[in-house]
């Protein structure tokens, strides 16, 4: 009986193929993980596998050496919330740092006492009373020596992805996501709409309109498009706005979503793309002075 998937079978043979050229050309085996990572490069030099498998591959090795402490995010530079602070507050934090999921602390940043989602902070909008312990989730605490190995199959099992990093007298040390790990594997992770900082802010597009970061400086779109956005003497806002993204988010009301407008100072803001519970790109363009 003829095969009903002949391209399948062709594909499952020429995997059995190459890694049996693999086997072979490794033979006799390295002796250490140096070795192994200088052998899967003369592979590469011999089309025995591509560029991008080596690099992964590499990866994953090194990754296999490597432990929570050497790839966690550092305490001085975490982005926390604290559970304490008004909600527009925390709100603007929310924005500013484009995070999907933030550690809270009540009193001092070393008292981490649980996680909160970016889009659970939108539940407090719609029923104020709710208090934002209620939203939280308990905070997995692991020791700077955890393998990263080990944490990616513990954040697979558990579908955490997020893990606050204690050091051996327990105190904070950093912090750690599954990005982080995948990173050491892959490199970084980017999307179509990540730009290095010193690339700019603002750039124009070929229909007379700009694409705007949503952290860019409001006084730097305001120079830019000649505007005043978020300068009203006459008003008695409390809060202030560094980023065009924290001012229409509060001019709206809520956090914007991919394909809202809004219209502010002459200016019609689209919302191209959102991250974590904020704006990373917004299309400007200006409104005709006859438009209504």
């Amino acid at each position: 009986m003829s095969d009903p998937h002949p391209a399948r079978h062709g594909e499952r043979e020429d995997r059995r193929s190459l890694f049996r050229k693999l086997v072979e050309f490794i033979k006799p085996g390295p002796d250490s993980t140096d070795e192994l990572i200088e052998t899967l490069a003369e592979a590469e030099d011999n089309d025995v596998i591509g560029a991008d498998s080596r690099v992964m591959l590499e990866g994953v090795l090194r990754m296999a050496e490597m432990t929570a402490g050497d790839a966690m995010v550092a305490a001085p530079r975490m982005d926390l919330l604290d559970i304490d602070a008004p909600y527009e507050e925390l709100l603007l934090e929310v924005i500013r740092t484009a995070h999907s999921r933030f550690p809270v602390y009540q009193g001092e940043r070393e008292n981490v006492i649980g996680i909160l989602l970016a889009k659970d902070l939108l539940k407090l909008q719609r029923a104020p009373e709710l208090s934002l312990r209620t939203l939280l989730r308990a905070p997995v605490f692991i020791p700077e020596s955890k393998g990263l190995t080990d944490l990616l199959r513990a954040f697979r099992v558990n579908r955490n992805h997020l893990a606050i990093v204690v050091d051996e007298f327990g105190r904070t040390a950093g912090l750690i996501t599954i990005e982080d790990v995948l990173e050491e594997i892959v490199g970084e992770i980017e999307d179509e709409f990540d730009i290095e900082e010193d690339e700019g802010d603002i750039f124009a597009l070929a229909d007379n309109s700009w694409r705007v970061a949503g952290g860019a400086l409001l006084e730097d779109v305001n120079e830019f498009f000649q505007v005043q956005l978020g300068v009203d003497p006459e008003s008695d806002l409390d809060v202030e706005f560094d980023t065009i993204g924290g001012l229409i988010a509060h001019e709206m009301g809520h956090v914007p979503k991919r394909g809202e407008r809004f219209r502010l100072g002459g200016l019609e803001f689209l919302v191209l793309h959102t991250k974590g519970g904020a704006v990373r790109w917004f299309k400007v363009s200006r409104v005709p002075a006859d438009a209504s």
